[in-house]
């Protein structure tokens, strides 16, 4: 459980810290709140030369309303989002989902881009920003662009991040935010990793369901929006029949994940009670 030997350097501004990453390339990697990469790097399954720590970058950690979203600095952290009084009045989900992660000592550390960053496939945030249609802001060297959430997450522990790219900032649509949400998930009893994660944005208009995003964690390779139950429930009235049908679309389309802990079939049942349970939860 020891990494192999590198360098660190500890930057106090983006503009420094895009510089050495475009100056070491595919030597080195980003260090944010740490509770990912230090674990990939004691396994020794990440074997960087150079660490380059954002964590004295000031500006990348902040909650702003600003241009009809929320926009959340990469570095602002788990506990920061869960305790916030404007964010829970504002996007419960992000407080739900961030209350949710790991303990107390993981969520003072670890941040919203660390761990969106590394794309675990059971991690929390995933199946929140799906489900917020959330934008993903990366910048480089070369400048910044924009990564809508349903393109950002590829494979396992892969993203849609260029060498050279930091995650800078998540921005999540305003107008979204006054639905109702819930977060709901069977936290694995060792690690607090999500077994199954459900994220549930909902808008209704006249009693029935005029909008809805639903972002499952930790029943596929990736987190992913279930289309299949979202196109099941648009227009239709939010009931017990109409909820439990369409939950039972939750892996529609995706290659389950199975361990010692739960088989595929296993998996996939959890993914339909924890969605119904969820959608029924942002109902009432």
């Amino acid at each position: 459980m020891i990494p192999t030997q590198f360098d660190y350097v500890a930057p106090t501004t983006l503009a420094e810290a895009v510089s050495l990453l475009a100056e070491h390339k595919d030597d080195a990697k980003i260090l944010a709140g740490g509770h990912s990469l230090i674990p990939a790097m004691k396994l020794r399954l990440a074997q960087p030369q150079l660490l380059i720590d954002i964590g004295r970058i000031k500006d990348l950690s902040y909650v702003r309303e600003e241009a009809g979203h929320l926009r959340i600095g990469a570095m602002t952290t788990h506990y920061e989002l869960e305790s916030s009084a404007r964010v829970r009045e504002i996007c419960p989900l992000l407080s739900a989902c961030a209350g949710s992660i790991g303990d107390v000592q993981v969520r003072n550390r670890g941040t919203i881009g660390g761990s969106l960053a590394h794309a675990d496939p059971a991690a929390d945030w995933p199946a929140a920003i799906l489900a917020l249609d959330a934008e993903l802001v990366a910048t480089s060297a070369s400048g910044e662009r924009t990564i809508k959430a349903t393109d950002f997450f590829v494979d396992m522990l892969t993203t849609a991040l260029a060498p050279g790219e930091i995650l800078r900032e998540i921005r999540v649509p305003l107008a979204q935010t006054h639905a109702s949400q819930a977060y709901f998930k069977l936290p694995h009893p060792a690690s607090g990793f999500a077994v199954v994660g459900v994220a549930v944005n909902l808008t209704r208009q006249n009693g029935a369901c005029s909008a809805i995003g639903v972002g499952i964690t930790g029943v596929a390779v990736k987190a992913y929006r279930a289309t299949g139950v979202e196109q099941s429930l648009n227009g239709q009235t939010l009931d017990e029949q109409t909820i439990g049908a369409a939950a039972l679309h939750a892996a529609d389309g995706v290659e389950i994940n199975a361990d010692l802990f739960a088989s595929a079939d296993y998996r996939r049942h959890l993914a339909q009670v924890y969605t119904r349970r969820a959608i029924m939860a942002a109902a009432k």
